[in-house]
């Protein structure tokens, strides 16, 4: 029901007059603590949870919560309450090896009525019964009632935010407006309950938090990207990504390594690569993605380990993709190094941009 009500709304009214987006621009940094919260004059936007957790018997898990706000074309001049001008959307799932694959769930309904919402001046977004919400002293919680499995977390940062690019300005191309705003926070402390099939238990572990907008989209050779998001074990934080060409060569590359005692290095797109090492093929949809991946940043070497080969989800019900979450363990100079997560898109299908 709710899928044909947004249908409805996003069809069959009609466009009087087509909002205009904000852009992304260079000279403009990041603020906190406003752009903790909602952009919703820019077209994208999400927040992204990803870590490692551990149950009192020390099995490893991952876990993934997004939230996304997306505007949609309609008029904003429209004064109706029921009016789609803003979707939220959101993906949870948990990595189990003992499972072998993901145990997901996704949701989607457009903004309003106390139901959904992704609020300004503050991380607080809602969807049904599934939340993030950030407190005053910066700590996260988060609620997710999924299908298969019940997450009641709290994050809490150890290190201030790691602001990617320049300021804040994240470049995804070789043009100066295919961009975003990009913040990150790594190292986060993870505490909480995991319910499956019965009692909760309780879990700990670490994570890594990801908050971006934009509104332009990427260049018109892109298919897809690749991005890592890594706590490391010196407590130092690494983020890396590619944007590969239709071809599946490398478009446009970035990365940030902030070491233990705070510095943060930037690597140029002729300084990250990433070298497939070893792939692995969905039986459901018949993609190759390459599940262990060799990333050169400048001088070092990092080699990525899967949890498990199978972290594909397929969100074709929400945002229309099929893509790649999962977690792994992270090796510098073939030693342990790190966990985090890996992001692969496009595989199945060039991303329709």
């Amino acid at each position: 029901m709710r899928w044909l009500i947004v249908l409805l709304a996003l069809c069959g009214w009609a466009h009087a007059a087509p909002p205009v987006f904000a852009t992304v621009r260079p000279d403009m940094p990041l603020r906190f603590p406003a752009d903790f919260g909602s952009h919703p004059d820019f077209r994208t936007e999400w927040w992204y949870a990803t870590g490692w957790i551990e149950t009192p018997d020390k099995k490893p898990l991952g876990f993934q919560i997004t939230f996304f706000r997306s505007a949609t074309e309609h008029d904003r001049s429209n004064p109706s309450a029921f009016a789609p001008s803003q979707l939220i959307i959101a993906h949870a799932a948990l990595s189990d090896p003992a499972v072998g694959k993901l145990v997901h769930d996704q949701r989607t309904a457009r903004a309003g009525f106390g139901l959904a919402y992704a609020r300004e001046g503050n991380t607080d977004i809602l969807l049904d019964d599934w939340h993030l919400l950030r407190h005053a002293d910066g700590s996260y919680d988060a609620t997710i009632t999924a299908r298969d499995f019940t997450l009641n977390l709290s994050l809490v940062p150890t290190q201030p935010p790691l602001v990617q690019g320049d300021g804040g300005f994240s470049r995804k191309g070789p043009r100066i407006e295919q961009a975003s705003y990009y913040y990150s926070q790594p190292q986060l402390q993870v505490s909480g309950q995991l319910a499956r099939n019965g009692a909760p238990v309780a879990i700990t572990g670490t994570a890594w938090l990801d908050h971006e907008w934009s509104t332009s989209v990427l260049d018109a050779d892109a298919s897809g990207w690749d991005w890592l998001g890594a706590n490391l074990d010196d407590g130092g934080a690494l983020m890396a990504f590619q944007i590969r060409n239709k071809q599946g060569d490398k478009l446009w590359a970035h990365a940030a390594l902030r070491d233990k005692s705070g510095v943060v290095t930037q690597f140029k797109p002729d300084q990250v690569h990433f070298a497939p090492q070893r792939h692995w093929r969905s039986p459901r949809t018949n993609a190759s993605y390459p599940v262990a991946t060799r990333i050169t940043t400048g001088s070092t070497t990092w080699q990525l380990i899967p949890l498990q080969d199978d972290q594909e989800l397929d969100s074709r019900q929400s945002t229309g993709s099929v893509y790649w979450e999962g977690g792994v363990t992270i090796l510098r100079a073939g030693q342990p190094a790190g966990r985090g997560y890996l992001e692969m898109t496009g595989y199945v299908k060039p991303l329709k941009l």
